[in-house]
């Protein structure tokens, strides 16, 4: 559970290019998340191009650190693979979640961005990345080594938690 519990989102990175086999290593595990129906709605976009990072911070306000990552990958839902309508968002959470913690274990340093449902985003990525019109991006996670080092968040909360009914 290291992984998952030290994992904390790194905006800062080192500019040491990671390999196309750790980028490979994250997206097998994003693959590996479960998804409603098995559809596995997933498409993938890893935009390592300096210029198309930059562009990216022009589309989306909190993306300022994708210019100074190794890569940022695009996590895509096609919603053409539809068996249960709208669940193509849940499916590419879980798939997000995985790089995150892979990155984690990896030693790599990452961070979630939100693009779906903003549409503001989610269309200017569709036309700066030439995604088909049934591929809905749903988030960006950068992906880096780490410049900056944070504790262990230590969320668990007890009285969150309830038994059998509220």
């Amino acid at each position: 559970m290291n992984a998952i519990l030290e994992r904390r989102s790194i905006r800062r990175y080192t500019g040491e290019k990671v390999s196309d086999a750790l980028v490979e290593d994250l997206l097998r595990a994003a693959m590996a998340a479960p998804s409603g129906g098995n559809e596995q709605p997933w498409e993938f976009v890893v935009v390592r191009d300096q210029e198309l990072r930059e562009k990216i911070t022009k589309i989306h306000p909190y993306s300022q650190m994708l210019p100074g990552a190794a890569a940022a990958i695009l996590v895509c839902g096609d919603v053409s693979r539809e068996k249960f309508k709208g669940l193509w968002v849940q499916d590419c959470a879980a798939a997000t979640e995985n790089i995150l913690i892979t990155a984690q274990e990896k030693g790599l340093g990452a961070v979630w961005l939100g693009v779906y449902p903003e549409k503001d985003r989610m269309d200017g990525l569709k036309e700066l990345l030439g995604l088909p019109d049934t591929v809905y991006p749903f988030s960006i996670v950068s992906v880096g080594y780490p410049a900056e080092h944070k504790e262990p968040a230590g969320r668990f909360d007890k009285a969150r938690i309830h038994h059998d009914k509220w």
